[in-house]
């Protein structure tokens, strides 16, 4: 039985902390899942229209490292299934390390398309099946290569109670900027996934062109 832990309560008095928090929480619920029982909690941003959810288990702790993950969300690959991306499975792996460990948290964030939104994010599929890599196809759009912000997501893990992190991440960019908001983080988790055939593009881009930790 997962028991529900009182965010607002506590809230670190942490020296890294974002003073100004900008999101408020909505509702929680229980969320079983085939992988497990987790907790989920949605918050709003009040500078935006954007909505976060945060899926969770075990104590919160601002003195225990805790692992988490910020996940931009894909709806072609959380949702649909493309395999012309490694987003699906690194978001299911995540909830399972979680749930082995038995504590955790995952922000999952409004970000489509590293920050484009979907209907821009199609558009540079399309980019990309005329030969265009990620990167490339957002540059040729008028897009930052990532527009992610990740300010927020960290206020999230604030207010749940984190501090530590353990920051589940190929990403060196994500933890510089999670460390900027303010969130102490002890250590990175590498997470591989086994790619498809159709991925292969995407990850040697990520890798070479973002600096992306993976070994491809």
């Amino acid at each position: 039985m997962l028991e529900k832990t009182s965010p607002t309560e506590n809230v670190p008095d942490c020296p890294w902390s974002a003073r100004s928090v900008t999101v408020e929480r909505v509702a929680t619920a229980k969320l079983p899942t085939q992988i497990g029982e987790f907790l989920i909690t949605g918050y709003r941003s009040l500078t935006s229209d954007e909505e976060f959810v945060v899926i969770y288990k075990g104590d919160m702790e601002a003195e225990v490292p805790t692992l988490v993950r910020i996940h931009s969300q894909c709806l072609t690959g959380d949702v649909f299934g493309s395999i012309k991306c490694d987003c699906g499975p690194q978001l299911h792996k995540a909830m399972e390390m979680i749930e082995a460990e038995g504590r955790g948290a995952i922000v999952y964030q409004q970000q489509e398309g590293r920050g484009i939104g979907i209907i821009n994010k199609i558009r540079a599929y399309a980019l990309q099946d005329q030969g265009a890599d990620t990167v490339e196809a957002n540059e040729q759009l008028g897009f930052a290569v990532d527009s992610r912000n990740y300010q927020q997501c960290a206020e999230i893990l604030f207010d749940l109670g984190l501090c530590k992190v353990r920051v589940i991440s190929n990403n060196p960019d994500k933890l510089k900027a999670l460390e900027a908001a303010g969130l102490r983080i002890v250590e990175r988790i590498p997470i591989e996934v086994a790619a498809e055939k159709p991925a292969a593009h995407y990850m040697r881009t990520k890798k070479e062109k973002m600096g992306h930790l993976i070994n491809f």
